[in-house]
């Protein structure tokens, strides 16, 4: 009689998450108490007090809570007047929250190639792409690289189009000068879906120096009410409703009191990742010198001379319990845009990469697994 195999054998090995937050007593203790007594003229109280404390962790004299980084991103262009046959340059390899609004207004995305290393705008291209309708630039920090933001500010100051930058995901990243991202551009969007570092499940941020942007940007998310408007039910224009509950500001407000620690961690991870991969033929997020990078998604790209099938990869990573994301696509393939093939390095990376598990509690033998199986295929 053949022996059975032994019962550790036959269990599946433990998921592997691409992303979840990393929730603490300290984040059920705010949201419990904001279900409790958040309500009548308490509301807002934990809304107002993120909005307060996320402005003095940037760096920023404005800061907006919203029901998401897209909301943020649309309230913006709203309240710069982008508006039908505006032209709006982004990257093409980018989720689609930037453009969208752009599209909501009738304006007219223009995606311009990305650069090799950081994945964020290539500046060169931004320059060739300027036209008379140019009315803003948008600089994503992709994955956490930031945009080259000299460059990109000053295309910005001599056509005289504002920059903004999503910086949803690139919560803790900092630039050349110090900066924290979100903090150079006319205005910025942070994204505090679960995925992120920091999160309120659903939600985000708007962040500004300029009084009147953040003036205005408040009414249009509050249907159009002015913050100084002292008739009941009186909107002043017509305006969106984009707001944060107070439960998900409770949370945020959490999270925030943690941002250090959830950075920290995040970067831990990336060079856990960088020491087990260095010998492959491959790139990882980048920091330039003097740059830091939140590493909010480790993500690795097959150099261009090597085979490699990302399905079969992230096959395999599903066979062994492991979640694995695709690296995003070019915009100008969605459907509903027009293709731009000589946006070469957009539309080489989207090929050759794919975005590895990176949560706050992920452990170093699971972090093994991961590169165990990726290295079966690069």
């Amino acid at each position: 009689m053949l022996n059975p195999k032994p019962i550790l054998e036959c269990v599946a090995p433990s998921k592997i998450h691409y992303s979840k937050p990393s929730i603490t007593d300290l984040e059920v203790r705010y949201v419990t108490d904001a279900a409790a007594t958040g309500w009548a003229e308490h509301c807002y109280d934990y809304v107002e007090r993120v909005e307060k404390e996320f402005a003095e962790w940037l760096g920023v004299k404005h800061a907006v809570a919203t029901s998401s980084g897209t909301g943020a991103l649309h309230l913006g262009l709203v309240a710069l007047g982008i508006g039908p046959g505006d032209e709006v340059i982004l990257g093409d390899i980018n989720w689609i929250a930037p453009a969208a609004p752009v599209v909501y207004l009738g304006g007219k995305p223009v995606f311009v190639d990305v650069l090799e290393d950081t994945w964020c705008l290539d500046p060169e291209k931004v320059e060739a792409a300027i036209t008379p309708k140019t009315k803003a630039i948008i600089a994503v920090h992709l994955y956490g690289s930031v945009a080259d933001m000299d460059a990109i500010l000053d295309i910005g100051r001599r056509h005289g189009v504002p920059v903004i930058e999503d910086a949803a995901e690139a919560l803790g990243s900092r630039w050349k000068n110090g900066k924290r991202t979100g903090t150079m551009g006319v205005y910025s969007a942070f994204s505090f879906h679960g995925s992120k570092t920091m999160t309120t499940g659903e939600g985000g941020m708007f962040a500004t120096d300029d009084a009147q942007l953040a003036r205005s940007v408040t009414a249009l998310n509050a249907l159009g009410r002015a913050p100084d408007q002292s008739k009941q039910f009186w909107p002043d224009m017509i305006g969106y409703k984009y707001k944060m509950s107070n439960i998900q500001a409770a949370l945020g407000c959490a999270q925030l009191s943690r941002v250090e620690e959830l950075v920290a961690r995040r970067r831990e991870i990336m060079l856990a990742y960088k020491d087990r991969l260095a010998d492959l033929p491959l790139a990882l997020n980048v920091e330039p010198k003097g740059t830091a990078n939140g590493y909010w998604m480790p993500t690795i790209v097959a150099n261009r001379d090597v085979s490699f099938d990302r399905e079969s990869l992230l096959n395999d990573m599903r066979a062994h319990n492991i979640d694995a994301r695709v690296f995003f696509w070019p915009l100008s393939m969605l459907p509903m845009f027009e293709d731009k093939p000589e946006n070469e390095v957009s539309y080489s990376l989207y090929k050759r990469a794919i975005n590895l598990p990176s949560y706050h509690d992920i452990r170093e033998d699971e972090i093994d697994r991961v590169c165990e199986v990726l290295r079966r295929h690069i």
